[in-house]
């Protein structure tokens, strides 16, 4: 790709928000740009590959298996987010696996050895990747509390708020769009996708959610809270 045009497709890339113009069409320049058909493994758990990759369109899940070969989905990276900075700051292999979710998803591999001159040269980037690391070390925590001391029942709910949380707001209602798999969001509080099916079909009943052609709302955003938050401060 000319490094113009390169330049041009990192600009929707948060992370390098503080570069200026012909900044960014250095670092494109040094990318390495590759197209993912849909399903297709872009990282590989415990591989050796190091480079950090920007999601330049489409939409990336990092996920791993179990030994049994079920899926953990651990989160979903939208374009103009970015993943695997962990192997390319410390050097150990890939923590998970990661799959292209859209057909022509567009990846951007930088290297390690650029990524940490960046880094090192750029604080409100350094910043950037902290607050990233900052945001994935909080939810496995949460998770491994929930995993710990949750119903499966009690995990759904609280996963529906964490995707409502980054949905567009409508009042006191939260719009989440695309509507969630069930598989996915079982894959995410070990559960099983009836139980999902289950759980959201009574929040329906009771009115706090609705399902619309393109879309999960949730019709109260602080009465979901609320339910999380009292079974967890029951615990």
């Amino acid at each position: 790709m000319p490094a113009d045009a390169g330049a041009s497709r990192l600009e929707g890339i948060t992370l390098l928000s503080p570069l200026s113009a012909e900044e960014r069409a250095a670092v494109a320049r040094q990318c390495r740009w590759r197209r993912f058909h849909a399903n297709e493994q872009i990282i590989d758990h415990q591989g050796d590959s190091r480079d950090v990759a920007l999601v330049v369109d489409g939409r990336v899940r990092v996920l791993s298996h179990s030994p049994t070969g079920r899926e953990i989905s651990f989160d979903d990276i939208e374009a103009g987010g970015f993943l695997g900075e962990m192997a390319a700051i410390d050097g150990l292999p890939r923590s998970a696996s990661a799959v292209a979710l859209e057909e022509g998803t567009l990846i951007a591999f930088l290297a390690p050895r650029p990524f940490q001159d960046l880094v090192s040269g750029h604080p409100d980037l350094a910043m950037a990747v902290m607050r990233r690391l900052c945001r994935v070390v909080r939810i496995a925590t949460d998770r491994v509390m929930e995993l710990s001391t949750l119903g499966a029942n009690n995990r759904v709910h609280a996963e529906l708020l964490r995707l409502a949380k980054r949905g567009r707001m409508e009042g006191p209602a939260a719009v989440i769009a695309p509507i969630p798999v069930h598989a996915d969001i079982a894959s995410r509080v070990s559960t099983a996708r009836e139980t999902v099916s289950r759980v959201l079909n009574d929040l329906a009943r009771d009115g706090l959610v609705e399902r619309r052609a393109d879309a999960l709302v949730v019709r109260d955003l602080h009465r979901l809270e609320a339910l999380v938050e009292d079974v967890r401060a029951g615990v």
